[in-house]
């Protein structure tokens, strides 16, 4: 059985001794630094993370509520106080999972839109700004392999579009990640056909009815709702993807017209289809305002919509890093950034794409690019 790795869907402060150094209230006026971080079972500790030069928090979730429950006041507050007890903030959740019946439109998708605003209320009570969601069916993002080797030696995430073309998933025969913590066999193929009736417009369709429940009281709250892009953008396995392109972000923006409708910005999600210009949505939505979370990371394209995630240094992949943080920063971002996937390396041992070395790096490098935009341009 071919080994399809996807994600399913559930769930210091500065000072300034001289005019060319940046205090930390300016320098994060434009951009926020922050790091993915797993909770209590993440094997980085938040004090590694606080070692991180310009880091000034994490992105994290509440990863033991069944998806579409409404997350404990207490369990929010118990991570929160985790983070800042670390000299880190906790600004945005990622991601806070939307249950499936709402995708499909079904008549229980009632309860689970409510106690989705209901977290969301939560969220804001606890000063959380940015909720990153996603609206992909079933899968969060696939890969082929997870540890494909470098010729550096280092390993990295890996899509091969021809292994994918040998998948037939209807049977619900798929190798996953954490599969004894989701899915059973039956209930994936269960879902799978039920998504063979859904059609791109209807999965419009019950987007728009999603956002004009959620989004007014996003508004009421004081928080921001962040979309993130289809990984990769286009349809796997006949499921309907619909966030994937420019004109696509462009509808979904104005399916409620309001700043607290926004995207997550990821390079690597549409940064792999060589039909999306990154460097040119970033210009266009960052000046509309409507940019609220960003994912940078690196991508190596290979052709025949197969990639492989890189280190995230300008010359080992296909984006030009230089110009999309300078497209950020002219477009005056002032929301929240990390650094997306990374290789394994120097040995780390841990969750694919989210060891601490690489990512680190990373960060050291987009936020080197930042601070040469931010002096070089006085």
């Amino acid at each position: 059985m071919q080994n399809i790795y996807v994600s399913i869907n559930h769930a210091q402060q500065r000072t300034s001794k001289s005019r060319i150094i940046y205090s930390k209230e300016k320098w994060v006026n434009y951009m926020k630094m922050t790091f993915r971080w797993y909770g209590p079972n993440d094997p980085i500790p938040l004090q590694y993370i606080k070692q991180i030069p310009g880091m000034t928090g994490v992105v994290s979730a509440i990863y033991t509520v069944p998806v579409g429950d409404v997350w404990p006041r207490e369990d929010i507050y118990n991570l929160k106080k985790m983070v800042n007890d670390a000299g880190l903030e906790l600004k945005v959740i990622e991601s806070v999972p939307v249950h499936e019946d709402i995708k499909l439109g079904l008549p229980t998708r009632e309860r689970y839109i409510a106690n989705f605003g209901e977290t969301i209320r939560r969220l804001g009570e606890a000063g959380v700004e940015v909720i990153c969601y996603n609206f992909m069916p079933v899968f969060d993002w696939t890969r082929t392999q997870l540890n494909y080797v470098l010729e550096d030696g280092s390993t990295t995430l890996i899509y091969d579009s021809t292994q994918i073309k040998k998948i037939e998933p209807n049977n619900g025969d798929l190798e996953l990640p954490g599969w004894d913590s989701s899915y059973t066999k039956e209930e994936l193929k269960d879902l799978l056909n039920k998504y063979r009736q859904i059609s791109e417009e209807d999965l419009w369709s019950n987007l728009e009815y999603f956002l004009k429940k959620i989004i007014p009281i996003a508004e009421e709250c004081g928080i921001k709702m962040a979309i993130h892009p289809d990984d990769p953008p286009w349809s796997i396995f006949g499921l309907p993807r619909i966030i994937t392109n420019e004109e696509n972000i462009e509808r979904l923006l104005k399916i409620v017209d309001s700043p607290y409708n926004g995207i997550t910005m990821c390079s690597g999600s549409l940064g792999c289809a060589s039909f999306n210009d990154y460097v040119k949505m970033v210009r266009k939505f960052g000046a509309m305002g409507r940019i609220h979370f960003a994912h940078l990371r690196n991508v190596k394209l290979l052709g025949n919509d197969s990639f492989m995630e890189t280190a995230h240094y300008s010359a080992c992949g296909s984006l030009d890093m230089v110009e999309i943080l300078k497209a950020y920063y002219e477009v005056g971002f002032k929301g929240y950034i990390r650094p997306d996937h990374g290789r394994m390396i120097w040995g780390e041992q841990g969750k694919p794409g989210y060891g601490l070395y690489d990512r680190a790096l990373g960060a050291m490098y987009l936020l080197g690019i930042w601070e040469t935009l931010t002096k070089t341009s006085r």
